[in-house]
This record gives structure tokens, C-alpha cells and sequence, in this order.
């Protein structure tokens, strides 16, 4: 009776709890099951979401165990002091490092780290000959310039990166797109006067790791037949090429990852091909969620 009592309003009408009689603590449980979006977004309805969406135990569990690994590559003035939550958000904005070369940032939705390479990280057969390769500046870089090859027969790039990964399973891949392209008008145009040589061998992509794993695979850059995504030759598309997959323990500090591509024949020559980034993303990421992460 008292019971029933207490849920009456001054008029006599009974009195519903509504969210903003959850605790915040309670809240807080709840928010431990969600991806930092849908926190962001509920953190609107009241006084208990908002404060639970701010709590360091809830965004504690959002970032990567070793996330004061990534925040060495920030000056300390600008993470002093910070939240989790303020954390979550500057290491979810790609932070530069290796001169502007590499970028490494957490995704927004699962807080995996993911990691880009710069072309100018790479050894390049024969970069510094402009008769071979030229620097192109472009939007559609991230890094905003590319490696455009005009001719060469022997065809190599390598590369290797040294970092904490978390533990768990990468994937990596070539960003790669045949013909020379610019715009005129406001339109995407492709040249491809030197585009030739990669329909007659394929190219050979490898990685390796610190701890012994390998992965190899080879792709034909100009084939002839359609293409599954792009309907039709792969001229004048950016493509990610999968070179494979590689295990991260955690037992490691650092992990070493090399990666290459080469194509050495020197029965013939091949040109047309902008290089422009590797990257490493975690394989679930990628594979399941495809969220347009490569560019």
C-alpha cells in the first residue's frame, strides 16, 4: 500500500520512472557494450547519459590496451590532462610520424589501430631518376602526393615499419591505380601513354614479420577480363591489393613488418602505375565492415 502510495503524483495520477531515473552507474554498464557512436548519441537524452558517457571506466575499454604507445607520438601539452573520452578522440584523428610519412589512428567505431604508409617511406628502384618516376601532388592521397612510374624494367618497391600493434589479426595492402590522372574543368581524367607491361607478368607482393610469418601472392596490374568491383580493366581505379594476413601476440613490445613488390623481368618494360600508400588494418575491420577506410 505504501508502495502503491509512493508512485502517486499531487493529482493523483501515478507516476512512471522514465530514463532519467536510471542511475548513472547503471548507465554506465550498459555503455560498456556499445561503440563510441552510439554513446556519443544517447550521451543527448539526459543529466545520467551524459555524465556516464564522460566516465574514463567506459571509454577505458574502448581504447587498445597500449594506447600510451600511440599517445608518445603526440607532443605532451596536447593529451595532459585529458579524459578517456578526449583520449579516444585525439587518438581517433590520424596522428603523423617517420616526417609525415606514416600515419597511424584508431577507428571510430571499434578502436582498432589502424596504420598508412607513405609511398616516400618506401625504397623505390630508381625514385630518384626523373626519366623512371615523378612525384605527383593530388587530392586523392592522403599523404597528398603519389609515386608515378613512367617507365622502368626493373620494377621494385620495399618498405617495412617497426610499432606496438595490439594484438590481433592484420591484413595488408598496396594502394595502386594504373594511368596518370588530373583534373581539367572540374572533371577526373586518366592519361595512359605510359601505361603498359603489367598484362605480360604478374607482380609479386610479399610480407614478412619480425617473428617469422610470410605471406606472397601475385596479381596481373592490366588484365584483360572485367573486373568484379569496377566492371570493367582496372585502368583509371584505385585498387587494394591484399598481400596477406599477419598474427600479432602481444608478447612482443614491437613488431616488424616488411612488405614488397616487384616485377624483375627485364625481357620488357612496364610504366603507367601511380604508387601511392601500404596499409594495415585489422582483418575483421576490412573484411567485415568495408567502411571505405583505404584512401
Amino acid at each position: 500500500m505504501g508502495s502503491s502510495l509512493s508512485n502517486l503524483g499531487t493529482n493523483g495520477s501515478i507516476i512512471v520512472p522514465g530514463l532519467g531515473d536510471i542511475p548513472e552507474s547503471c548507465v554506465a554498464c550498459v555503455f560498456l557494450y556499445l561503440t563510441p557512436p552510439e554513446i556519443c548519441n544517447l550521451a543527448r537524452l539526459n543529466r545520467a547519459f551524459r555524465g556516464a558517457a564522460s566516465a574514463d571506466s567506459v571509454w577505458e575499454t574502448k581504447l587498445p590496451h597500449n594506447y600510451l604507445d600511440l599517445l608518445e607520438l603526440v607532443p605532451p601539452e596536447r593529451h595532459q590532462n585529458l579524459c578517456k573520452k578526449d583520449i579516444f578522440a585525439l587518438l581517433s584523428k590520424p596522428l603523423s610520424f617517420d616526417d609525415g610519412n606514416k600515419e597511424v589512428w584508431l577507428d571510430r567505431v571499434t578502436g582498432w589501430v589502424c596504420m598508412a604508409i607513405s609511398a616516400r617511406a618506401m625504397s623505390i628502384t630508381g625514385i630518384d631518376d626523373r626519366r623512371y618516376w615523378n612525384w605527383i601532388p593530388t587530392e586523392e592521397s592522403r599523404f597528398h602526393t603519389v609515386a608515378y612510374l613512367q617507365q622502368i624494367w626493373w620494377f621494385e618497391v620495399d618498405g617495412e615499419v617497426n610499432f606496438p600493434f595490439p594484438a590481433g589479426v592484420y591484413s595488408l595492402y598496396f594502394r595502386l591505380h594504373l594511368g596518370r590522372f588530373s583534373r581539367r574543368l572540374g572533371l577526373r581524367v586518366c592519361n595512359y601513354e605510359h601505361t603498359h607491361g603489367w598484362e605480360i607478368r604478374p607482380v609479386k607482393f610479399e610480407l614478412s614479420t619480425s617473428d617469422g610469418q610470410q605471406a606472397s601472392c601475385e596479381f596481373c596490374l592490366d588484365e584483360t577480363e572485367l573486373d568484379d568491383i569496377h566492371g570493367d580493366h582496372k585502368r583509371g581505379y584505385w585498387v587494394e591489393y591484399k598481400v596477406g594476413e599477419f598474427m600479432v601476440n602481444g608478447s612482443e613490445p614491437i613488431t616488424e613488418v616488411r612488405f614488397s613488390m616487384k616485377q624483375i623481368d627485364c625481357t620488357h618494360s612496364k610504366g603507367g602505375l601511380c604508387v601511392d600508400s601500404v596499409f594495415i588494418i585489422p582483418s575483421d575491420l576490412r573484411d567485415h565492415k568495408r567502411r571505405g577506410i583505404l584512401k
